[in-house]
C-alpha cells in the first residue's frame, strides 16, 4: 500500500464542544456560539444537538430560536479556545510529530516509519482520539484523516462526523469520495468550480483523471497542478507561506452601523490586530482601514509610518483616517476591515533619526502596550482600555 505520510485531526464542532465541556450544564443539550447578542447576529458554530435542527454556521439568531425553542446561546470565547487549542497541540506533540497547527481546530501529523502504514497510523490515530478525551476534555471529539499527503489526510478527515476516522490512497481513490461534490473539497471556490464545469469537469471523477498541466491551466495558476497531483496521491509539501501582515474585519450589525457606533468597532479591531503583531514580535509601517457602506459604496485609505507596535501610535492614525471618512458622509456602515502591512520583525527594526531604538528594542510606549497585553490576558477580560471606551454588548469578548 501506498505509504501515509499524514495524519489530519479536525475537531468536532470545537467552540460548542469547549463550552460544553467547561460547563456541565450544557452537554447533551443545543448550544451556540455567538459573536453579537443581538437577534439579528449569527450564529458562529453549532453543537451537533443544535445542528439535529438545522442551525449552522451563519443562521441567524432569531432563526436559531424558530428552528429549536430550547436552543442555548453563549458568546464566543476565543482566547478559552486558543488555551484549548494549545493544549490538545500539546498532546499531540507528545504522542507523535505535530507538522502545523493548521487552524484553531485542525491540527497536521507527520507520519513515517510503523506508523506510516495502515495499521499504525490507525493505532496512532486512536491513541490521539483517547489521550484528547482523557487529558483535555472529554466533551471534545475529533475526526481524523489519513493520507499520502496533506490534501487527502484532510479529506478523508470531513468523510465521517463525528468522532470518525478515515483514510484516502491510490488504493481507494476516487471511487471512495465519487458521491463529494466538487466544491466538497478544500480549495474548490466557486470560482473554480465554474471554471472546472466551463472545462467540463462535473465530478469528482472527472478532476481525479485530470492532467495536472491542464489544471494549471483551468485555475490560471500553478495551484491547480499542485491540488491535482496531491489528489492523484503525490506527495506535494506545503509551500511555506510569509505573513503579509496582521488584520481584522467585521460585519456590523444593525445597531453598530450608524458611524458614531461603527468608529468604536473600528478601535476595537485596531487595537486586536496590534495586540496579536506584538504577540508574534512584528512590527507594521502601514495600517489601511476599509469601510463598506450600505446600500452601495465606501471608502478606503491608508497611512504609513515609522515600523511601530505601539497601540496608541495606531490609534492616532485611525482617528485621522475615519475623519477622511466621514468627509463622504456615510450614513450606513455594513463592514469594517483594519490591516496593518508592510511589516517587519521587531528583531529586524532598526533605529531611526527620530525613533533612537537599538536593534529589537520596544520603545517605552511599546513596552506599556505589552504590560496592558499581559494584565487583559492575565484577567482574561479588558480591564484596561485606550482610552474613552464603551462596551459593546456580546460583542467583545468576555473570556
Amino acid at each position: 500500500m501506498t505509504p501515509l505520510r499524514t495524519l489530519y485531526i479536525d475537531m468536532n464542532s470545537f467552540f460548542a464542544s469547549v463550552e460544553q465541556q467547561e460547563d456541565p450544564s450544557l452537554r447533551g443539550r443545543p448550544v451556540a456560539i455567538t459573536a453579537i447578542s443581538a437577534e439579528s447576529g449569527a450564529v458562529v458554530a453549532a453543537s451537533y444537538e443544535a445542528k439535529a435542527f438545522g442551525i449552522g454556521v451563519g443562521t441567524r439568531i432569531y432563526e436559531a430560536r424558530r428552528k429549536c425553542p430550547d436552543i442555548i446561546f453563549r458568546p464566543s470565547r476565543h482566547r478559552l479556545y486558543v488555551r484549548v487549542n494549545q493544549k490538545i497541540a500539546a498532546v499531540l506533540d507528545e504522542l507523535g510529530e505535530l507538522e502545523r497547527v493548521r487552524s484553531i481546530d485542525e491540527f497536521q501529523v507527520a507520519l513515517g516509519g510503523s506508523t506510516g502504514t495502515l495499521t499504525g497510523a490507525m493505532e496512532l490515530a486512536n491513541r490521539m482520539k483517547a489521550a484528547i478525551r482523557d487529558r483535555v476534555g472529554a466533551q471534545l471529539r475529533c475526526s481524523i484523516g489519513l493520507g499520502p499527503n496533506h490534501l487527502l489526510a484532510k479529506i478523508a478527515g470531513k468523510l465521517e462526523k463525528p468522532d470518525g476516522l478515515q483514510w484516502l490512497a491510490p488504493e481507494n481513490m476516487p471511487d471512495r469520495i465519487a458521491h463529494l461534490q466538487l466544491d466538497d473539497l478544500p480549495g474548490i471556490s466557486g470560482g473554480i468550480k465554474r471554471r472546472l464545469h466551463h472545462a467540463m469537469i462535473w465530478d469528482v471523477q472527472a478532476l481525479y483523471a485530470l492532467d495536472p498541466r491542464h489544471a494549471r491551466q483551468i485555475w490560471r495558476s500553478v495551484e491547480g497542478e499542485r491540488f491535482v497531483r496531491g489528489l492523484q496521491g503525490e506527495n506535494i509539501p506545503l509551500l511555506e507561506t510569509q505573513r503579509n501582515g496582521f488584520g481584522n474585519s467585521k460585519v456590523l450589525a444593525p445597531e453598530y452601523r450608524p458611524p458614531e457606533q461603527a468608529v468604536l468597532v473600528g478601535r476595537w479591531l485596531v487595537e486586536k490586530a496590534v495586540e496579536r503583531m506584538r504577540r508574534n514580535e512584528y512590527c507594521a509601517r502601514r495600517i489601511s482601514l476599509h469601510a463598506r457602506f450600505l446600500p452601495r459604496g465606501g471608502w478606503a485609505g491608508s497611512k504609513t509610518l515609522t515600523p511601530s507596535q505601539d497601540t496608541r501610535v495606531f490609534l492616532d492614525i485611525y482617528k485621522t483616517l475615519w475623519r477622511k471618512l466621514l468627509l463622504r458622509n456615510p450614513r450606513i456602515i455594513g463592514s469594517l476591515s483594519i490591516q496593518l502591512g508592510d511589516i517587519i520583525p521587531l528583531s529586524q527594526r532598526s533605529g531611526e533619526l527620530f525613533l533612537p531604538l537599538e536593534p529589537a528594542r520596544q520603545s517605552r510606549n511599546e513596552e506599556l502596550s505589552a504590560v496592558i497585553d499581559r494584565i487583559n490576558h492575565r484577567y482574561k477580560s479588558r480591564v484596561i482600555t485606550y482610552g474613552v471606551h464603551q462596551d459593546h454588548p456580546g460583542f467583545f469578548e468576555k473570556g
